[in-house]
């Protein structure tokens, strides 16, 4: 027995060295590609045969790891309100409900679904270190070990439950999971993270925005402002809210621009906030400075979700985007030029990376109204600053900054709305002194209310209104003396 079983393992040796000289040989003719296919064929029927299921994968980012995937977003939603109560590990998250959590699978969970009565499919979450390529960028998952795992989810089903998988059981996911996600759904408030990071640690930051729960408390109810002007932009909001099929027909993507413009302290911030609970909208506030090019500037907007609103605050203070930029780099390439011959002679000298933001003009018009802006839709663009004589034309002409919504000193139905509001008065023998006095002196809408508060138990409207009157005649007096010293310096400058 013991001959004849060492026979046999030279005979399979020598069969198994025979088989890989032939192979080595067959790659070099087109005979290997024909009988590849036929071996390939026999193996997957034979796999079919031990092995009679079908996978599909689902992962957490697509397109290079631009964009994530609404197909896995749609799945885990589903998977946590239809599966959860059949896994053993969990992971949790805060949920709209202060009280409740939303459940979802950990790594290395299985969970069974029913498809109908005698068809069950089986899902599993897993994850996979990142492949370790140094040469791709860092946001698209090359290099360094600070990248993040790429997360999935893979469907398993018999192959005879093929056509009622694909046709019927994968978009009855999809559709109970974006329910599942509107009924949990928290709107956020986003900020950017500071893209230098991505450069300087080599990894790949899962997104390029973090966020909190978004619960500022204005609305259009309590926003200080002249109820026409208020009612007119209301108007355009439901106009842009409802109007995917007209944007589609005039062939214009799904967005609007807003420029908010005025002297800081007139509620350029709070009818941001207004604009977002009218809506219902996330706002994904960019810090302009923090954005180290115009390649992730576009990755930002990429990672925008619809039925958002997009802010850049005080515009004319982010960036140097105008003429007198070229001079700045000018003097800034000198300085680095002095430091580099400086620092020839030090080990390391030259190593120091330039984190400085270099987004251009080109760049920020092309992440407004570029071919990436049309990516996703119902997105609204807001820009606010304090002065808009400084800002280019080309930046705030209509198609960009669509609507230009000046945000001024508090006239006198502002007024009247914020006493209503702050002391619930509608008439008082004060009223006509405030209505001269904001005809002479320019007051903010928040100097007004901050007037209008009550500071103790004892103050009510007669105390709050006389205060007001108060510091309106303090302003009119400083107006007044300023104008007299400048006339002075004039008249001293012309003898």
């Amino acid at each position: 027995m013991l001959g004849g079983g060492l026979n046999s393992g030279v005979v399979l040796s020598l069969i198994a060295v025979l088989w890989t000289m032939v192979w080595q040989n067959l790659q070099h003719l087109q005979l290997q590609q024909l009988f590849g296919r036929h071996l390939s064929r026999h193996a997957r029927r034979l796999a079919a045969l031990v092995d009679p299921y079908l996978s599909v994968t689902i992962a957490e980012y697509e397109g290079g790891r631009m964009k994530r995937s609404d197909a896995y977003d749609e799945v885990k939603a589903y998977l946590s309100d239809a599966c959860s109560r059949g896994v053993r590990h969990l992971r949790a998250e805060s949920a709209k409900d202060a009280d409740k959590l939303v459940l979802s699978m950990v790594d290395g969970e299985e969970v069974a679904d029913e498809l109908q009565p005698g068809a069950t499919v089986w899902w599993w979450a897993y994850s996979r270190p990142p492949p370790q390529n140094h040469s791709s960028p860092a946001w698209f998952g090359g290099g360094g070990a600070a990248q993040e795992e790429r997360r999935f989810y893979r469907l398993f089903f018999l192959e005879r439950h093929r056509e009622l998988v694909i046709d019927t059981y994968l978009p009855r996911v999809r559709q109970m999971g974006r329910a599942v996600m509107v009924k949990n759904r928290q709107r956020k408030l986003f900020t950017n993270i500071s893209t230098a990071q991505w450069s300087s640690d080599g990894g790949y930051a899962r997104s390029a925005w973090s966020h909190v729960v978004f619960e500022h408390p204005k609305t259009f109810a309590t926003l200080a402002m002249d109820p026409a002007r208020k009612k007119e932009i209301v108007d355009d909001l439901d106009m842009f809210r409802n109007g995917k099929d007209y944007y589609a027909r005039v062939g214009k993507a799904w967005k609007r621009g807003y420029l908010l413009y005025g002297p800081p302290g007139t509620g350029k911030s709070a009818m941001i906030a207004a604009m977002a609970n009218y809506l219902d909208y996330d706002i994904y506030d960019i810090e302009l400075t923090s954005v180290h090019s115009n390649t992730d500037l576009r990755k930002l907007f990429i990672e925008t979700t619809s039925k958002s609103i997009i802010v850049i605050e005080d515009i004319d203070c982010s960036l140097d985007l105008t003429g007198a930029r070229k001079k700045k780099k000018d003097d800034e390439k000198d300085d680095k030029d002095k430091k580099d011959s400086a620092g020839a002679g030090r080990p390391g000298g030259d190593e120091k990376k330039d984190t400085s933001s270099k987004v251009t003009l080109s760049g920020l018009l092309n992440f407004i109204d570029g071919l990436w802006s049309a990516c996703g839709g119902e997105r609204i663009i807001v820009f606010t600053t304090n002065h808009v004589e400084k800002l280019d034309p080309a930046l705030i002409r209509r198609g960009r900054m669509d609507k230009h919504i000046e945000m001024s000193y508090c006239g006198f139905e502002a007024f009247k709305f914020l006493a209503k509001t702050y002391l619930d008065v509608d008439a008082h023998d004060l009223f006509g002194a405030v209505e001269e006095l904001l005809l002479e002196v320019d007051m903010t809408p928040a100097d007004v209310a901050e007037n209008l508060t009550p500071k103790s138990l004892d103050d009510d409207a007669d105390s709050c209104l006389a205060a007001l009157v108060k510091a309106l005649e303090e302003a009119k007096e400083k107006k007044a003396s300023g104008g007299c010293a400048q006339q002075e310096e004039q008249d001293e400058e012309e003898q």
